[in-house]
């Protein structure tokens, strides 16, 4: 049996063995159990649930401090970084609470029996109901807010599923930590037996997802993994929904009058932005597009020389760290591409990387730049006018995010940009950055193919719409309706004869 072993990123030595990987017998096991909670989960209701998600927040903060430590350990992504994102991960614990109590996610509707132009009509009442059990892959880059703890994890409970989370390989002890103070948690609030399950191993990743009790996938990653993971779904009998968050670039536009009149605010900005985490996030800006001229070159200069200044990053892993050498190295290499600025040399240990800036033109920039480059770099496309700008962000693929950066009298161009890229984006950025996701009702995290695969979200409260089906009762019976579906009014907003109907306070 091989073992799951935690490794040190910033050493790349081997700290400790965790667990032995999950054997397939017992991703079964789980799974089945996982099915069994179904029931028993729903029975609990939104209340109920909403408790054992509040719970959950609070079991998490009394643990900051430890839970922390193992993950600087596990990441090197840094103490002030990890206690912000357990932040968030106890938020949206708390945040998918108030979505139950609130309950319109539901989507209660009812039409009583009438006279219509069709004809006479039924009694019909629909709503929402979970899909069964959900396996959620945890992701590299958040070992809390995207992992055993995170978002998934939270919006599938939330709408009554039961989750089987396959630890990351980069952060297994962290995912293990997370994993037995949650699972302590349920087990002293009587939550059902197989609401939470965790597995360790990329063969019990293949058997999960191929489990036929598995009803949806959540994964966040590369595109290689998760066109892997729907390889597998497709074999299955009865394919399943996945879930996908998988490659970004999310260009930011610096229009000439943002450049004249904050060039040197931007220059840092943007440095700052994309070698934040050492640029491994999904949000990270790896395509900056700066206007030609005296303000663009000021622009391109702070950016250069704050990049030289920057000390060598840690990634998360060692076949991050090499994709990251290999990629730079190929990038660089690209007729029409310079190297603009890079960081002081590596040391040699872990798994460093070097910050770089590299710089092409728009009507010379390659192919190859259009792909995501997962580390602390990016590239800089300097255009001539607004012409320029359009011919080539015509050519890039969707992203997650789209940033513009514009001056206080624009108008006209970024209503051309955002007209251009509104079919290629899931999140349209003014003068901002990316790299922060907030938690929330409005919150779309989500973009066309190849950012992701759905029209869906992973951030925000309808999350929980991925891990829902409808369902329709047709003349039945009271006693066999939900409680959201009953006539007297549960305290939720439901949409009753086409009439929005708000509950009475």
């Amino acid at each position: 049996m091989t073992d799951v072993v935690s490794i040190d990123p910033r050493t790349g030595h081997a700290v400790e063995v965790v667990a032995p990987e999950t054997t397939p017998e017992e991703v079964r096991r789980l799974c089945d159990q996982a099915a069994a909670a179904v029931p028993a989960l729903a029975a609990i209701g939104r209340a109920g649930r909403a408790g054992l998600l509040r719970r959950l927040a609070d079991a998490l903060d009394a643990r900051r401090e430890e839970i922390v430590a193992v993950a600087d350990r596990e990441t090197a992504l840094g103490a002030t970084r990890l206690g912000g994102e357990l932040t968030r991960t106890c938020y949206q614990l708390r945040l998918f609470a108030e979505v139950l109590d609130e309950g319109s996610y539901v989507e209660a509707t009812i039409d009583h029996p009438g006279d219509t132009p069709m004809g006479s009509r039924p009694d019909l009442r629909r709503m929402l109901v979970p899909l069964g059990p959900v396996a959620v892959f945890g992701a590299s880059n958040f070992p809390l807010a995207f992992s055993v703890s995170g978002g998934d994890t939270a919006s599938a409970l939330a709408a009554g599923c039961p989750v089987v989370v396959k630890a990351h390989g980069s952060h297994p002890r962290t995912s293990q930590l997370c994993f037995e103070v949650m699972s302590e948690a349920l087990r002293r609030h009587a939550a059902p037996e197989g609401t939470l399950a965790l597995v360790h191993g990329v063969q019990a990743g293949v058997v999960l997802v191929a489990h036929p009790a598995i009803r949806a996938v959540g994964f966040t990653g590369s595109s290689t993994g998760g066109q892997a993971l729907v390889e597998i779904i497709n074999r299955r009998p009865d394919p399943i929904p996945f879930y996908g968050e998988l490659s970004s670039l999310n260009p930011v536009i610096v229009t000439p009058t943002a450049a004249g009149e904050r060039a040197a605010e931007l220059g840092a900005g943007l440095v700052g932005s994309y070698t934040m985490g050492a640029g491994q996030f999904c949000t990270k800006p790896g395509l900056i597009f700066v206007p030609s001229g005296a303000d663009g070159d000021q622009v391109v200069d702070t950016m250069a020389a704050a990049i030289a200044a920057s000390a060598p990053q840690v990634l998360l892993n060692e076949r991050i760290a090499a994709s990251y050498r290999e990629a730079t190295s190929r990038l660089a290499a690209e007729p029409g591409v310079e190297t603009i600025s890079s960081g002081p040399a590596a040391s040699g240990q872990g798994f460093e990387a070097v910050p770089l800036l590299l710089a092409t033109t728009a009507k010379g920039m390659p192919a190859a730049v259009t792909e995501e480059c997962f580390g602390p770099v990016s590239v800089v496309v300097r255009y001539d006018g607004e012409d320029d700008l359009l011919e080539v962000l015509a050519t890039l693929p969707a992203s997650l995010t789209t940033t513009l950066q514009v001056g206080a009298d624009d108008a006209e161009l970024p209503a051309a940009v955002s007209a251009a890229l509104e079919s290629r984006t899931g999140r349209f950025v003014y003068n901002g950055y990316p790299t922060g996701v907030a938690v929330s009702w409005a919150q779309h995290h989500g973009g066309p193919w190849p950012s992701t695969n759905t029209a869906h979200t992973s951030v925000g409260t309808t999350a929980v719409r991925r891990f829902l089906r409808p369902v329709a009762w047709h003349g039945a019976p009271e006693s066999v309706l939900p409680e959201e579906l009953r006539d007297a009014n549960p305290g939720i907003p439901r949409l009753i004869d086409g009439v929005l109907v708000l509950p009475a306070h």
